[in-house]
């Protein structure tokens, strides 16, 4: 009789059947893995433990000329999130909004965006800010909240010097204004990389792989800047443009030996730890983005190249009409309505159109062309200030054979910037030597290297006739159109300027000058020269002086300004 199979005997068959073939397909699988394909998976095993990391550099920090910082680089802390670790998004960013001053929504749709692994909560928070929040979270029991410190740029001394230091963008602290800018190569230094092996928690691997090649820091720049100089220049111009009612201005301090800019201060101004809201006019450094027509201040040059040539003396006599007819122009003297028999001084006293233009006559176009181009005009003053105008000298062989001559000898037809016409007072200072305004002083590299400014320089005119021209120029202040530039304890010189004001697309303002004063101090062991340019100011004095012009406006700037400076410098008194 044939056996009768039990089902329990069909069933263990199935299962045994089921077993084997799952064990032939985890083998199979085994085999294939560990054997044919053990290098690729150990390969991508590798890509998710052993990651290659960006080490930032260090940025570089900016100093003053005794190396107080102006801008540096801290470390803060950025909050972030992995939305698909929060259990409630929305009530997380309704908790979080008011401590990082963010609306409310805004954090909503970052912690609620499809399949977002990462948003930014804050970035770059005090310590205290960043506690507040870690706190918070900690005591709420809140996965999926993390926190990294990542470098922060600030600038301790605000808005001094602002426009001259400028500011990095946020994201990457890259330079976007000013030295930051302009030095953001060196300042920046070179990144380095770290291979290391981590957990899926981020956390190294003890005896992991760790591999760094470090970040080479950025280089410190010392500037030649003095804050206290650079201080009072700022809050003096700052008064001076309220009092004026002028749209901007700018005053320049340089030191005479060395061409070092001491002060270089713009206003408005902005403080770069808080550009919210600032105007981005306010971040422009006037001092060498803007152009002007220099007016009378420009006569210096002019009358320089003629006693440099031997054409004049001071003691010159030269008869001056009431008005001078030359092509298609009238040129006359503010005030005079009479023909003068006057000497080279009192024409630069008084500051005489009529008069610098006979003596631009004796001197000639191609002379004083020359003269024009050796005082720096035409050209960029410095090397190291992004921004900056070369300004416009127009070639002589351009110049037309009647208005072109005059009209230059009195300041106009050529651009300059605030910082090229310090220069030319700084190489009449200097006894005739220009020497190349600067205002880094010195950069020192990560190896501990040191780069010093070695500054261009060239003879222009004789010392004699620096020294001549400073004795005119301390008459403009005795007793000429710069009187009220005059300080108690100093002797001082200097030149006024007031020009029409050109309007680009409309030509020149029928209300608006440039008014304007640079001064030498102290006239016979000059020290400094202080330029001040002044935006349209608009106004009287009690007496009925007129703010639209240099001798009225500007001439109390420099005063104030040169007698701060003089003093910061140690330089005694002289005046007798």
């Amino acid at each position: 009789m044939a056996s009768r199979r039990k089902p329990n005997d069909s069933r263990l068959l199935v299962l045994g059947i089921a077993f084997a073939v799952a064990w032939a397909g985890i083998g199979y699988r085994l085999v294939r893995v560990q054997g044919f394909e053990a290098e690729d998976h150990a390969a991508r095993g590798e890509q998710q433990r052993v990651r290659t990391e960006d080490l930032t550099a260090p940025r570089g920090t900016i100093y003053d000329r005794d190396g107080v910082e102006l801008a540096v680089s801290i470390d803060a802390i950025t909050v972030t999130v992995n939305p698909a670790e929060l259990e409630d998004p929305v009530a997380l960013a309704r908790l979080l909004a008011p401590m990082v001053g963010e609306p409310r929504h805004v954090l909503r749709q970052r912690f609620t965006k499809p399949g977002s692994q990462f948003a930014y909560v804050a970035r770059r928070l005090e310590s205290a800010e960043a506690e507040q929040i870690r706190r918070f979270v900690r005591d709420s029991d809140i996965a999926g909240v993390y926190f990294s410190a990542e470098p922060k740029r600030v600038y301790p001394a605000g808005s001094l010097a602002s426009q001259v230091v400028g500011f990095v963008r946020d994201d990457d602290m890259a330079g976007l204004e000013g030295i930051e800018w302009k030095y953001d190569e060196a300042l920046a230094g070179v990144p380095g990389q770290q291979i290391v092996e981590r957990d899926p928690y981020g956390n190294p691997i003890p005896q992991g792989e760790f591999i760094v090649d470090p970040a080479q820091p950025g280089a410190d720049l010392i500037l030649t800047i003095d804050r206290e100089i650079e201080f009072a220049a700022q809050q003096i111009l700052a008064q001076a443009v309220a009092d004026t009612n002028a749209t901007a201005g700018t005053v320049v301090v340089l030191d005479v030996d060395t061409g070092e800019v001491l002060a270089m201060a713009s206003a408005p101004t902005f403080d770069p730890n808080n550009r919210t809201g600032a105007d981005p006019s306010a971040y422009r450094n006037r001092a060498v983005t803007d152009v002007y027509e220099p007016g009378s201040t420009l006569k210096v040059v002019t009358v320089a190249a003629a006693l440099e040539e031997d054409v004049v003396t001071p003691r010159t006599s030269i008869r001056v009409p009431a008005k001078l007819e030359i092509g298609d122009k009238n040129y006359t003297d503010v005030g005079r309505k009479k023909p003068r028999q006057m000497t080279v001084s009192e024409i630069v006293a008084q500051s005489s159109n009529v008069g610098t233009i006979l003596i631009q006559d004796l001197l000639g176009n191609d002379q004083h062309y020359r003269y024009l181009a050796a005082f720096g005009l035409g050209a960029a003053a410095s090397g190291d200030l992004p921004g900056e105008a070369s300004g416009h000298l127009e070639n002589v062989r351009n110049w037309c054979d009647t208005t072109c001559g005059p009209s230059t000898a009195i300041g106009y037809r050529v651009d300059v910037t605030p910082l090229q016409m310090a220069s030319v007072f700084a190489a009449i200072a200097n006894d005739g030597v220009w020497v190349e305004p600067h205002v880094v002083r010195e950069v020192i590299r990560a190896d501990g290297t040191r780069e010093r400014f070695r500054p261009t320089e060239r003879p222009v005119v004789s010392a004699a006739t620096a020294r001549v021209m400073r004795l005119m120029l301390q008459g403009v202040v005795e007793s000429g159109t710069g009187t009220l530039a005059a300080i108690d304890s100093y002797t001082v010189g200097g030149k006024t300027g007031t020009t029409e004001k050109f309007v680009p697309g409309e030509g020149y303002s029928a209300e608006d000058r440039i008014a304007s004063f640079i001064g030498i101090a102290p006239i016979d062991d000059p020290r400094i020269v202080v330029a001040v340019v002044l935006d349209a100011p608009h106004g009287e004095l009690e007496d009925g002086s007129d703010l639209k012009f240099g001798g009225v406006s500007a001439a109390p700037v420099f005063a104030a300004v040169a007698e701060a400076a003089l003093h910061r410098l140690g330089v005694p008194p002289d005046a007798r």
